[in-house]
């Protein structure tokens, strides 16, 4: 009996989680909306006067409006990618695991599992990564994300503002979200701000859409600072090839630590995001390259182009200086284990 009362509440409160990861969404959505209402009728229908510039002004603002709703949906509901089954742990395989009880045998059991896959990383003590929650030999830039409960590819970080896990199958996404999100931002504080002055002048009749175009000059501007910080620091991961987690962990290869590891120079760093064809680069359609279970590394480009491995002194003494830009943390949340 106490034990079915614990499975209740235990069920219980991972719905309400459920419920409660939702309200950044919510609050989001709401905050788009009133934007909408506050720019189409408040400014362009009542305040601007102009039918030329009512024109223009909404048909720039629903292009822009149409790119930023599509990325922000394929960002939310586009499903983080899992590792496939030859990951996983055969059922003989799990029994054998988890019956052996000698920590060392384990660690050879799996290095002998691990061989059969394109599996190049390593934990901190050079042992093979493995997910005792999924039950899987995690590919490489693979990690296990708490929230979700489950191994995500390529995992970048949680982000509460879209409640999924940003990671191979949807970065792209999350990228173009935020480049469309600064310039939605950036083109209402442009276009509202003239309207502001002549509304502080009192040069327009203080009516109900003065609050509105005052409040949406702030709310763009705020959100714009936030976002063209979050997504400076992003283009900055995307020019390196790295991710969130691999900024502030280095990756561990079989050879040791390596930091630009996944660095292949900066336009395939670019192609290994947006693909090859330039004309799905600001699209939200799925293009990046490969399945998601492994990568292209840099030491093997460098056998393919000596002139690469020349350019490592030069990066890592601009690796040793380089500040790691903030506010990443404010608007993502990490939750890797």
């Amino acid at each position: 009996m106490r034990r079915g009362w614990k499975m209740a509440l235990s069920g219980g409160l991972r719905c309400c989680r459920r419920v409660l990861s939702w309200v950044p969404v919510l609050v989001i959505v709401l905050v788009v909306l009133w934007s909408y209402y506050a720019y189409v009728f408040e400014l362009c229908l009542v305040t601007v006067l102009s039918p030329a510039e009512k024109v223009i002004y909404l048909i720039f603002y629903h292009a822009i409006f149409v790119f930023f709703t599509w990325t922000y949906w394929k960002s939310i509901f586009t499903l983080p990618q899992q590792p496939n089954q030859k990951f996983h742990l055969s059922y003989t395989d799990k029994e054998r695991y988890e019956n052996e009880e000698r920590p060392e045998v384990q660690k050879q059991m799996l290095f002998d599992m691990a061989k059969k896959l394109p599996v190049y990383t390593r934990t901190g003590s050079g042992a093979v990564r493995f997910c005792d929650r999924c039950h899987l030999i995690k590919p490489d830039r693979c990690h296990h994300c708490s929230v979700c409960a489950m191994c995500v590819l390529k995992m970048d970080h949680h982000c509460p503002w879209v409640n999924n896990c940003i990671g191979f199958s949807n970065y792209k996404f999350f990228l173009q979200f935020l480049a469309y999100s600064v310039l939605y931002c950036l083109y209402i504080a442009t276009t509202v701000f003239s309207y502001f002055i002549k509304y502080w002048r009192g040069e327009l009749p203080s009516v109900r859409s003065k609050f509105h175009v005052l409040f949406l000059l702030f709310v763009a501007c705020m959100f714009f600072v936030s976002l063209v910080i979050l997504f400076g620091y992003h283009c900055w991961l995307v020019s390196r090839n790295k991710t969130t987690l691999e900024a502030f962990c280095t990756p561990v290869f079989t050879s040791g630590p390596e930091k630009n590891g996944f660095n292949l120079g900066f336009i395939k760093n670019i192609q290994q995001v947006f693909g090859d064809n330039k004309k799905f680069w600001l699209i939200p359609i799925g293009s990046s390259p490969g399945d998601g279970h492994s990568f292209p590394m840099r030491c093997m480009n460098e056998l393919q182009n000596p002139l690469l491995a020349n350019e490592e002194p030069w990066e890592e003494n601009e690796d040793d200086n380089q500040d790691y830009p903030e506010g990443s943390s404010s608007l993502a949340v990490e939750t890797e284990t």
